[in-house]
């Protein structure tokens, strides 16, 4: 706090009792005298008008309640980098630091000196910081020239985030005595950005990560700076009112990562301005109202040439509710990851084993890996869920009768695919499950022993529940062959291969329901072939 104003204090970014404002107005308010200051608060909740008094307007707001006037002696202007800096990360002085000595040689003669080892060690600490935080400590302005790169040159990593920084030139004056800065957050800044294109230099010529979250910066803003960040990988502009008005020629070309979330004015048209960043990898669209993309370069089954090297999609908190919006997710070409949590699609209990079977080349769903027996499960049961439908639209097992709608194949891109990789749905699945009963839960299973070709085929009805191993004892009983010497196969219409479960079956961990899809997925036996050995 300071009787003395600054001389530029229109604009200048202030903290009043831990509120933080913009200053409007500086000057006197009749008939009230002395001084005030008008300010615009970032909360507008804090203030009491819209910068008028008694019917004379000293400055505007963009909200009715958002201004106030009041004394400059009880307003923070802040203070300069180092100044913060120190107070942060310099030791305290001790009680005995006055006290501490040490020898010195000057020339030819030996000076004893007060404090010296203490200021040394202070200066060491400062040239030796490399990751810094600064975070909501007052931070106004760089201070004198080439003081910070005299005082701590190694500096790669600063967080400037929540400080009273207001303009982007201010930044500059600091950045560009940071040789090596590689990372910089300005969050929650209210910076004053050039309207012009800035003039090149080698300010940020390592800078790498830059966070502008909740700083008012302007997509016009972004590519009139972009020049001057060459090798920036990371950009994060939450939370600013962002609206992407050109596509970024010449700029932005190194970007890996882009955060655009809760930026409510983006829509799909928008993203298509930034669909050609050639090494965009992740691309964060969380709270943005978006509620349906489109790639038009792209026809059904084919893959798109915009977002080429996307692998990483965030759309959580949006508005997605058609199924439409994903499966033009599956054309990008190089999706491997995707989070969708808290729209409407993923409500359902199934959405998520829908989303698996419709992106076929996703590797990991709102931050779960997707296991190999997870996606063909899930695809499984999409080809099965959706049998009945592909059948009415025109789909048929026999290739040469096979032609489903433009309609079906428009609502489920992949279902063909599916055919090709596990077969066309038979009519035993697309069966309409019958309500929950002990007779329907039966299995009718028929038995037959192939090295006893006279043996009559036998029938019995089997609960779903039923284990190999109890399945394995009641033939025991039935043929009068003792279990050891069992062998066990199933046949079904769909797979023909035998699956063989031998004597090992006989341990706990092998004993699963005879009938469980869990492990084959595939259509339930409707004949158990019998074998026994010869001794």
């Amino acid at each position: 706090m300071s009787d003395i104003l600054p001389l530029d204090v229109i604009g200048r970014r202030v903290e009043v009792n831990g509120e933080y404002a913009t200053v409007r107005f500086c000057g006197a308010v009749p008939p009230v005298a002395g001084l005030w200051l008008g300010v615009e608060w970032d909360n507008p909740e804090r203030g009491k008008h819209d910068g008028s008094h008694e019917g004379t307007m000293y400055f505007k707001c963009r909200h009715p309640t958002g201004g106030s006037f009041v004394r400059p002696n009880i307003v923070n202007f802040g203070e300069d980098f180092l100044t913060a800096l120190k107070k942060r990360y310099v030791l305290t002085d001790g009680p005995d630091d006055d006290e501490k000595s040490c020898s010195l040689k000057v020339g030819s003669k030996q000076v004893q000196t007060i404090g010296f080892e203490h200021i040394t060690k202070k200066q060491s600490q400062l040239r030796s910081l490399q990751d810094i935080s600064l975070w909501k400590c007052a931070v106004s302005c760089a201070g004198e020239r080439g003081r910070i790169a005299e005082a701590c040159p190694n500096i790669r990593v600063v967080d400037l985030s929540k400080n009273l920084l207001s303009t982007w030139d201010e930044v500059i004056l600091i950045a560009e005595q940071l040789k090596d800065l590689e990372a910089l957050d300005l969050s929650e800044n209210k910076l004053q950005f050039p309207s012009d294109s800035p003039t090149l230099t080698r300010t940020f010529s390592t800078l790498k990560t830059l966070v502008l979250n909740k700083t008012g910066i302007t997509w016009t803003e972004v590519l009139h700076c972009a020049p001057s960040w060459p090798v920036l990988q990371e950009l994060y502009l939450k939370s600013n009112g962002i609206s992407i008005s050109e596509r970024p020629v010449n700029a932005l070309q190194n970007l890996r990562l882009l955060d655009l979330s809760s930026n409510p004015s983006i829509d799909e048209s928008q993203l298509c301005l930034i669909a050609y960043l050639p090494r965009l990898e992740h691309l964060l669209l969380s709270d943005i109202g978006l509620s349906s993309i489109h790639f038009p370069d792209a026809e059904i089954g084919c893959k798109t040439s915009m977002f080429p090297a996307l692998t990483y999609l965030i759309v959580n908190d949006n508005q997605i509710s058609e199924w439409s919006f994903i499966n033009e997710l599956d054309k990008l070409q190089s999706l491997q990851a995707l989070s969708c949590a808290r729209n409407p699609l993923t409500k359902g209990d199934k959405a998520e084993e829908i989303i698996i079977a419709k992106i076929g080349q996703l590797k990991t769903l709102n931050r779960c890996q997707i296991l190999p027996e997870e996606r063909r499960g899930a695809e499984l049961d999409y080809r099965k869920a959706f049998g009945k439908e592909w059948r009415k639209a025109g789909g048929h097992p026999d290739p040469d009768r096979n032609r489903p709608s433009a309609e079906f194949l428009s609502a489920h891109p992949r279902y063909q695919l599916l055919c090709c990789k596990y077969g066309a749905p038979e009519d035993e699945e697309l069966k309409t499950q019958q309500p929950f009963m002990l007779k329907n839960q039966l299995l009718t299973l028929k038995i037959k022993c192939s090295n006893q070709p006279e043996q009559q085929i036998l029938e019995k009805q089997l609960p779903d529940s039923m284990t190999i191993q109890k399945v394995k004892g009641l033939l025991s009983r039935l043929l009068k062959v003792p279990v050891s010497e069992l062998l066990l196969s199933y046949e079904s219409s769909k797979v023909r291969c035998k699956q063989r479960h031998k004597a090992k079956l006989r341990s706990p961990q092998y004993c699963e329901p005879f009938i469980t899809r869990s492990k084959w997925r595939q259509p339930l036996p409707s004949q158990l072939t019998c074998h026994w050995r010869v001794t």
